[in-house]
């Protein structure tokens, strides 16, 4: 794949949790206490569900999607880099068709831009435009997790608690690709379970550049256990079907999110 000099962003190229970790600190000690976290076994891989708990086939355009999507996320492709449709084709083994239309996907949720005759492009980071989007977080996951709580079925609420447990174990490791997994699927699954369409429409457009921001700047602070403990009590609340302690674990989330963005990077606000 094409990408502009310099080539995909590495732990290298970032800034080196030395010299983060003071700032971090102060953020990670301003959240609140989280609780211990207990040890609990190994998780299974997670598989799409359907509302009655069957497992739901994958299109070829949702491989290409999840596949591509979690490229940008890690940064494997970096920010500002350009990519080519028919390379991102060969290198997944997908045809064109699905390749064209995950990453036509990929652009309503703004993580790339596709440039007529020029290719795609990998957006870049703006972290004015990461708080605006955690102002909209904030709102639309309150409603949708006090909806999930209330409507989630049976079958979605036990994957919820299955949930919980894989943050648990995510905290408990520190494993950061395990942790940023198991965020996608329960953001799929409370989507799902509110019953929502239109609160599912924002929050597709919000989750992909939110998963990639705490991948660049989270893991200099090494504070994985942090983010997955808070992951883990929303988790736990929908799945006990408790509305107001959602929206109070989702409250703590995204605090913790806000304050650690607007000191990880340095800007003017």
């Amino acid at each position: 794949m094409k990408t502009r000099p310099g080539g995909p962003v590495s732990a290298a190229r970032l800034p080196s949790a030395r010299s983060s970790r003071p700032r971090a600190a102060a953020v990670v000690a301003a959240v609140p206490a989280v609780p211990a976290v207990p040890a609990v076994p190994a998780v299974p891989a997670l598989q799409p569900v359907s509302a009655v708990g069957s497992v739901r086939p994958r299109s070829l355009t949702a491989q290409a999607y999840e596949r591509i999507e979690e490229m940008i996320v890690k940064l494997e492709l970096a920010p500002g880099s350009v990519i080519s449709e028919a390379e991102v084709s060969a290198s997944l083994g997908i045809g064109r068709t699905p390749v064209r239309e995950a990453l036509q996907r990929l652009a309503r949720e703004h993580l790339v831009l596709v440039l007529p005759q020029r290719g795609v492009l990998v957006s870049e980071i703006d972290v004015k435009r990461q708080l605006r989007l955690l102002e909209t977080r904030r709102e639309v996951e309150r409603l949708v997790a006090r909806s999930a709580a209330r409507r989630a079925s049976d079958a979605e609420a036990e994957q919820f608690a299955v949930l919980a447990r894989e943050f648990a174990a995510a905290a408990r490791s520190g494993d950061q690709v395990r942790f940023m997994r198991a965020d996608k699927a329960f953001n799929d699954l409370s989507v799902r379970a509110a019953r929502n369409e239109f609160a599912a429409g924002a929050m597709g457009l919000m989750h992909g550049l939110s998963r990639r921001f705490w991948f660049m700047h989270h893991r200099q602070a090494d504070d994985t256990d942090v983010m997955a403990t808070l992951h883990g009590q929303l988790a736990r609340a929908i799945a006990d079907r408790d509305e107001a302690g959602a929206a109070a674990a989702l409250d703590a989330l995204i605090d913790h999110t806000e304050a650690f963005t607007k000191v990880t990077v340095s800007t003017d606000y």
